[in-house]
């Protein structure tokens, strides 16, 4: 079967949109698929936001392709009679993020109609895809919130997930994300500066060189340089892997999350317990408080408590992380799974 692959992506921006599609490539291929991968660039600015719908709505691969799975929005506004959708979020700040501090631009009557023409696109073109899946209970909850539109939760892999693996357990918990304010990396510093034992923080990822320094900042004057350390860089696979391995434990506490997000997934196959807050949304459907890693209040305070707990009581943290790796199975987290759903 001849299987198109349609997303969007933003330009020199790397991440989970992208390695959703690309890893899954290989794995149609192994199952004797021919596969071609479509992306063109979205950038989410209002003024050209339904253009670059009409740019997918214009791409025609009805003769090309006998299946069409779509990704990242709008890649969903290209139009097939055997299209399937595993869609990842929607355009959050016209949706979910409407009423929050995130909105970039003021509700104003224009914002407002634009709004209500964006969700009227996006049901036609959701209401033309033969099945619905989503990356996360919480994509699929805000689908039939906002567009009535039911979906199957399929959650994403990893690549090579073999490769992970446990050295055992280290002195320091790792955060690898990207740097930004709202993964919260800021807060697992000021949670640093609470603790009172000798655990460590290593932060690393790309991001904003203006955030980069206010956690360095936040750390001097906490008085914890010695135990904290951050770069603010592409990690390769090679380096996420052999960090993982050694590391205490994995903090993730992004606000709302889409997904339980690669680093929680990463950090399960490695063997680690896993450090989150209650109101990081879709990391809750893998992270369980006491049986793979700790859910706290979202407050320097609550998450101090944790890191003494994972650093002290070593029997438990490393038997949280051993069911971190048996959560990801018991949920069925594999390619064969992925595969057979998307072409069922």
């Amino acid at each position: 079967m001849k299987i198109a692959l349609v997303s969007s992506y933003a330009p020199f921006v790397l991440g989970g949109a992208r390695n959703i599609v690309e890893w899954l490539v290989p794995h149609l291929e192994a199952a004797g698929h021919d596969v071609e991968i479509v992306y063109l660039p979205f950038v989410e600015r209002s003024e050209t936001m339904f253009s670059q719908f009409a740019a997918y709505r214009a791409i025609d691969l009805t003769d090309t392709a006998d299946v069409v799975i779509c990704f990242r929005v709008p890649a969903h506004f290209i139009r097939h009679p055997r299209k399937v959708l595993w869609f990842i979020h929607h355009i959050r700040t016209w949706y979910d993020l409407w009423d929050s501090e995130y909105r970039p631009w003021p509700r104003t009557a224009h914002n407002i109609a634009l709004r209500n023409s964006l969700v009227l696109a996006d049901n036609k073109a959701l209401a033309e895809a033969r099945t619905v899946f989503t990356n996360s209970q919480i994509v699929g909850e805000r689908l039939r919130q906002f567009n009535d539109v039911d979906s199957e939760v399929l959650y994403p892999p990893v690549a090579d997930p073999e490769r992970f693996h446990d050295a055992g357990l280290g002195d320091t918990v790792v955060c690898l994300a990207r740097l930004e304010s709202h993964k919260r990396q800021l807060l697992l510093v000021e949670a640093l500066g609470k603790t009172t034992t000798p655990v460590r923080l290593h932060i690393a990822g790309t991001g904003s060189s203006t955030y980069a320094d206010a956690l360095r900042t936040t750390a001097k004057n906490l008085g914890i340089t010695d135990r904290f350390t951050l770069e603010n860089r592409w990690i390769t696979d090679e380096e996420k892997i052999e960090t993982l391995a050694t590391s205490l434990a994995v903090a993730y506490l992004p606000v709302d999350e889409d997904s339980y997000g690669y680093p929680s997934l990463e950090a399960s196959h490695s063997g680690k317990a896993l450090l989150t807050t209650t109101d990081s949304g879709g990391v809750l459907e893998l992270v369980v408080d006491g049986v793979n890693g700790y859910v706290t209040e979202p407050t320097s305070e609550a998450l101090a408590s944790a890191l003494d707990r994972l650093y002290e009581d070593r029997l438990t943290t490393a038997r949280l992380g051993k069911a971190a790796r048996a959560r990801v199975f018991e949920l069925g987290i594999t390619w064969e799974t992925v595969v057979d759903r998307l072409l069922a």
